[in-house]
């Protein structure tokens, strides 16, 4: 048995790990270098990787021409991808003898594509979950092996739903290991009629328009929280980085146009679409302390997008 691993990240830890545990052989591990210009909080596959000893390939895709003949050599039995960022082409997809399989952060078909767990924040979802599936052409497509659930709650960051995430899926990958290295893991063709597909996301994609109710301004907020890049308004001398908030309506408080700002004591708020919202945790240009009155500018289609599935 010869099982070949294509990983980065958390997740890529946490899949790594679950075969090393059960005594795996892993023939080779495909990574990636830390981008330097990345907030890299996460665990490092290739570290893991050598701390056990098995070869550790670092790529910048893995469909250039060398990588493809070095996998062929290893005539591997089985391939996993865990947050590998690449999708995989059929020929690489047709190398193993028992399949490719894929790790997910989302309960497939819903979610598909990139940044999962902060789409589903932004959406205001109540449930996620982690999805062991069949690699194919087309980006978390194939049937379905497994799939193991996470509550989410109304104040979960990204982060946090991460790490639920992250121990799901060990969960997931420890339940159907024997199955898949038998060759007889059970499968599940995908609903499409369900099927959402979600893009990457960018630091601008973290502006908040203040027209939107209080739950979807707080929904962002917390799907970008830190260590993601966070969520911002703009002041007239810089933007105000919004890191938390409450999704409570403020009792007492007379209304505030939507962006305008109003200070009590340490308390400060913002006026939004359907009232003020409290912002927990902040930031002022230059570490300064924000003031009653002051007003964020209001956001352009151009500056933000709706986030809808396609």
């Amino acid at each position: 048995m010869s099982v070949v691993v294509l990983g980065y990240h958390e997740m890529g830890c946490t899949g790594l790990r679950a075969l090393l545990r059960r005594g795996v052989p892993v023939s080779a591990v495909f990574t990636y270098a830390d981008d330097p210009d990345e907030n890299c909080w996460f665990g490092s596959v290739a570290s893991l990787a050598s701390g056990a000893g098995i070869p550790v390939f670092v790529t910048r895709s893995i469909h250039d021409a060398r990588w493809l003949g070095h996998l062929r050599a290893l005539r591997p039995d089985l391939l996993f991808s865990f947050y590998y960022r690449h999708i995989l082409r059929p020929q690489i997809l047709e190398i193993p003898r028992l399949g490719a399989y894929n790790l997910h952060g989302s309960l497939l078909p819903r979610y598909r594509g990139r940044c999962p767990v902060n789409w589903q924040l932004v959406h205001g979802e109540r449930e996620s979950g982690a999805t062991l599936h069949v690699m194919t052409a087309r980006a978390d497509a194939g049937d379905i092996v497994g799939q193991e659930r996470v509550a989410v709650g109304p104040d979960d960051t990204a982060v946090e739903l991460y790490s639920r995430l992250n121990a799901a899926a060990g969960v997931l990958l420890d339940r159907h290991l024997d199955a898949l290295l038998a060759g007889r893991a059970p499968l599940t063709p995908q609903d499409e009629s369900q099927a959402t597909v979600f893009g990457g996301r960018r630091p601008e994609d973290g502006r908040i328009d203040w027209t939107w109710p209080r739950a979807r301004i707080h929904d962002l907020v917390r799907a970008v929280a830190p260590p993601w890049p966070g969520a911002f308004g703009e002041l007239p001398d810089g933007r105000l980085m919004v890191w938390r908030t409450s999704r409570q309506p403020p009792a007492g408080l007379p209304p505030l146009p939507p962006g305008v700002l109003a200070a009590q004591g340490a308390r400060l708020f913002a006026g939004a679409g359907d009232g003020p919202i409290e912002l927990l945790a902040w930031q002022a240009p230059d570490d300064r302390p924000a003031r009653s009155g002051e007003r964020l500018a209001p956001a352009t289609p151009s500056m933000s997008r709706p986030g809808r599935p396609s």
